[in-house]
């Protein structure tokens, strides 16, 4: 029964209510930290999900952050010896080793992967890809990038440019961020296989001209060809739309708004950005981007991606299997048992793997270095986890 005399105390109660799930903490330096208990995730599901991990049942994981209400809730790190695990592949040339050995495109060189220089920040691989779309959804909030419709060739001197038909005239800046552009590609193979397309371009020295000079395939926009080549097109096309290098501009316009001082990305031998695979970033601040995301866009009361650019990137632009789409470089993948449902992911070789789960008001991200095993957390597995440590919604 409600009386005057319980009234103080059911206010109190309503006021931690408020703080837990209402009162909005941005994790501007550092991610405010809650107990999963008090943002209703079971600890002993996940703490399974830690032992498991540990266990090497999913290969080599090096990171788990785990975020519910904007609060990181699970974090752990996971030792591995990558000297003694891929020291003797370092040496052995391959389509993971085709250049300089001791060189950022060696993918068993322990000195470059998997964290930079054995610190703390982690190759993001193809996640590079999402957040390459992030930086270009920024820039057309700050009305500084072209329309999607623009055609990919009105950026070339197309007398240098080979295989010129119909189809690569049509292709544009859409086809390239949701992996339609049609051109006559295959990185189905192993990146091991110097016969990938991705590993040719990397050991070439103009990963530009190596991309856009290969003929066509289909006609763009008609089906998912997943295509290294054609997210790196796009670094060279932002600094020619804007005349700023896109890291300069990501540094300037989403990193310092949101906290992220520390990050490297490599460069392609011309000095062009990596914008397929090179960027490196601390787990808690890949996080924040996906965090950034999560709010639509806004950050600390600052819209810097519009809630147009945030919805078009997470809807489904084409079909990639059944149960996953793919939006603007975003990875959708269906669960549950509503085909509505959707969690937004990034995935990278070796096992990087971002997620939003929306409805659970999740942000996780899981990296790792499996280039040599066939174990690996696979992203259904993880969202199952996940979804099944939430003791309720809200």
């Amino acid at each position: 029964m409600l009386t005057i005399r319980n009234l103080p105390v059911i206010l109190f109660l309503l006021l931690v209510q408020f703080n837990l799930y209402g009162q909005q903490q941005w994790p501007l330096k550092e991610w405010p930290v809650a107990t999963p208990q008090s943002q209703s995730m079971n600890v002993d599901s996940l703490k399974a999900f830690d032992d498991a991990i540990a266990s090497g049942k999913y290969g080599y994981i090096d990171g788990m952050v785990i975020t519910r209400h904007g609060k990181l809730v699970y974090e752990k790190t996971y030792k591995h010896d990558y000297y003694k695990i891929y020291g003797e592949d370092a040496k052995k040339k391959n389509g993971l080793n085709q250049l300089d050995p001791g060189g950022p495109y060696n993918y068993y060189n322990d000195w470059w992967h998997p964290y930079y220089h054995r610190g703390g920040l982690h190759s993001l691989q193809s996640v590079t890809k999402t957040i390459t779309s992030v930086i270009i959804g920024v820039a057309t909030a700050r009305k500084e990038f072209p329309d999607l419709s623009t055609t990919v060739l009105s950026f070339f001197d197309t007398t240098q440019v080979k295989n010129i038909d119909d189809r690569k005239r049509r292709m544009t800046i859409r086809h390239l961020l949701t992996m339609t552009s049609g051109f006559d590609w295959n990185e189905n193979l192993s990146y091991s296989d110097p016969r990938n397309d991705c590993s040719q371009m990397e050991a070439s020295f103009d990963w530009i001209q190596y991309v856009i000079n290969k003929p066509m395939a289909v006609e763009p926009g008609q089906s998912f060809n997943y295509n290294s080549g054609a997210s790196q097109l796009l670094s060279y096309i932002f600094r020619k739309a804007i005349g700023k290098d896109i890291e300069e501009y990501a540094a300037e316009h989403l990193f310092s708004p949101l906290g992220i001082q520390q990050y490297f990305w490599k460069r392609i031998p011309t000095g062009l950005v990596d914008s397929e695979g090179g960027l490196y970033l601390a787990e808690t601040d890949l996080a924040k981007i996906y965090y950034l995301f999560l709010k639509e866009g806004n950050w600390n009361g600052k819209q810097l991606v519009t809630k147009e650019w945030v919805k078009a990137s997470v809807t489904p632009s084409v079909t990639v299997r059944q149960g996953v789409k793919y939006g603007y470089k975003w990875w959708l993948y269906q669960y549950g048992n509503n085909d509505s449902k959707y969690a937004w992911a990034g995935s990278g070789f070796g096992g990087q793997w971002p997620v939003i789960i929306p409805e659970y008001d999740i942000v996780a991200v899981f990296t790792g270095w499996n280039i040599g095993s066939s174990s690996s957390l696979r992203v259904m597995e993880g969202i199952r986890r996940l979804v099944n440590a939430v003791s309720y919604k809200r």
